[in-house]
């Protein structure tokens, strides 16, 4: 299942003029898209929006950008970004990087380059965490960009307690230069595209989404890595800190969706 996307990474890796070319029109053509979903259509409400902005056009120059959010609908991504100004939305160096199951974005050839365009890493599920999915995930970080992560790894349409992969976990201790790690809950995009038939895009749907501080794990690496524990060891307390983080925003954000 591998071999179907192994031309993908290359690609990934060195771009070239060209793919820079149609990277830059599907950003912005997706992002129009989804502000015009997210924003104009539905009644999406965004709490501590300035974290995100501050850390995606404010951070310094080389310090890469993870963030993390649960995943409750296909939709999550790209519709979760059209809370973002449009600069920043529409802009190519701007905008995140994303795993991607490869199932089902990297069917084809013609749906491959689309996601591609997009910023798309196709990542086999199940594949563990020494795949090329997350190898190149740890090279965008080398380089100070911004990669986004759904750790429970699916779709979460029961929105049941799903353990978070330890990829996010590998990606952190393996950056040359720790993240800003942001996570971010949300409620309602599975109103905006349901996980049950009729799969189409609804309208006047209410959504809340709810932007974290900033989860502090420079001492946590630190220390593993002074006290040279090993790497699943290590990857395994980042992502147990970030579940954590990230859990704690559910029952806030359930409570600003019902007051909406």
């Amino acid at each position: 299942m591998q071999s179907c996307i192994d031309w993908v990474f290359p690609r990934l890796r060195r771009p070239s003029r060209f793919w820079h070319f149609a990277s830059t029109l599907t950003v912005a053509a997706v992002g129009l898209f989804s502000k015009i979903i997210i924003v104009w259509l539905n009644k999406t409400r965004v709490y501590n929006k300035q974290i995100l902005i501050d850390a995606i056009a404010k951070r310094p120059k080389g310090v890469p950008l993870v963030t993390v959010s649960n995943h409750h609908s296909c939709f999550d991504d790209p519709g979760l970004w059209g809370i973002l100004p449009t600069k920043y939305l529409c802009g190519k160096n701007h905008i995140r990087w994303s795993l991607t199951a490869h199932d089902i974005c990297f069917t084809n050839k013609y749906h491959s380059l689309f996601f591609m365009f997009g910023k798309c890493i196709p990542v086999v599920r199940g594949g563990g965490v020494y795949q090329p999915a997350v190898d190149v995930c740890i090279e965008k970080l080398a380089l100070g960009d911004w990669v986004h992560v759904f750790p429970e790894g699916k779709v979460n349409m029961e929105k049941e307690f799903i353990r978070l992969k330890w990829g996010v976990g590998r990606m952190i201790y393996e950056s040359p230069k720790l993240p800003i790690i942001i996570p971010i809950w949300h409620e309602g995009m599975d109103s905006v595209l349901p996980n049950t038939p009729p799969y189409y895009l609804r309208f006047g749907k209410k959504v809340t989404v709810n932007i974290g501080k900033p989860i502090q794990l420079s001492s946590l690496v630190q220390s593993l890595k002074e006290r040279n524990v090993q790497e699943p060891e290590a990857r395994k307390l980042i992502t147990d800190k970030i579940q954590e983080e990230l859990l704690a925003l559910r029952p806030e954000t359930e409570m600003l969706h019902l007051k909406c």
